[in-house]
């Protein structure tokens, strides 16, 4: 056949066609893309639901609420933030606040491992996680909890329960009933002897008498100390007043 009527005989593709005879293979590459990238969101889902059961040891003595500072500070809104920076937070060491630390996978990663070698001269009492998976999983609950709004949405999505992101904080003091406010406070010998609103008289020796503070809007009213009694039969007590000149003024010597 001459080269011209094989020429002839070929079907003359217009640019739509052209266009459709790729579409398999952009389909292709695009379903094979929205695929990894489920399965990888499939991945991290499942890794911060492990690490949800981790972070109980954090919970310990952190909350997720903003402003709401326990044995130490508030974590909200801490990923991408540099350590040591919360204004409202007093009680961070010179070490931390020199480390110029920026918070993140690999820095979390290193500081859960084991604070003290990270930063050596912190006070964080905890042992670290040695084993590198556990402490991806919980990096990576700690990416969704410690973003805008962290606290809101691990909640809402199951991973933990409003009380755990809530932190242990400790009970409100401001309407406590007669038993516990307390109306007089002295010290005698080796005992303090406290006097209640309801008029219970109660002496305590001295070694299980505990003086607190607690200036949060949750602490005791201005004048109105609260005795709080712990211990397996009630014989140890915490004093809790309102500020340190409360403290200052309201014991006297006197038997």
């Amino acid at each position: 056949m001459p080269s011209g009527a094989l020429d002839r005989a070929r079907p003359v593709r217009t640019h739509s066609e052209h266009l459709m005879s790729k579409l398999p293979l952009v389909a292709t590459v695009l379903i094979l893309a929205a695929g990894a990238d489920l399965a990888l969101a499939q991945d991290i889902d499942a890794a911060a639901k492990r690490g949800a059961a981790a972070y109980r040891l954090c919970a310990a003595c952190h909350s997720l609420q903003p402003g709401v500072h326990l044995s130490g500070p508030s974590l909200a809104t801490m990923w991408g933030r540099r350590a040591a920076t919360l204004s409202d937070f007093a009680r961070y060491t010179d070490a931390l606040k020199k480390s110029e630390i920026v918070w993140d996978e690999s820095t979390l990663s290193a500081w859960i491992g084991d604070p003290q070698v990270m930063v050596p001269g912190t006070t964080m009492t905890f042992r670290g996680i040695e084993n590198g998976k556990n402490r991806d999983d919980l990096v990576a609950f700690l990416r969704l909890a410690l973003a805008q709004n962290g606290a809101a949405n691990v909640v809402r999505e199951s991973l933990i329960p409003a009380g755990m992101a809530q932190g242990q904080i400790p009970e409100d003091l401001t309407s406590v009933g007669p038993n516990q406010r307390i109306t007089e406070i002295r010290h005698c010998g080796d005992g303090y002897h406290v006097t209640t609103a309801d008029g219970g008289k109660f002496p305590f020796w001295e070694t299980n008498v505990r003086l607190k503070i607690d200036t949060s809007p949750r602490g005791p009213r201005s004048g109105e100390p609260v005795l709080h009694r712990s211990g397996m039969v009630g014989d140890r007590v915490s004093i809790i007043f309102s500020s340190l000149a409360e403290l200052r003024q309201s014991i006297a010597e006197k038997c």
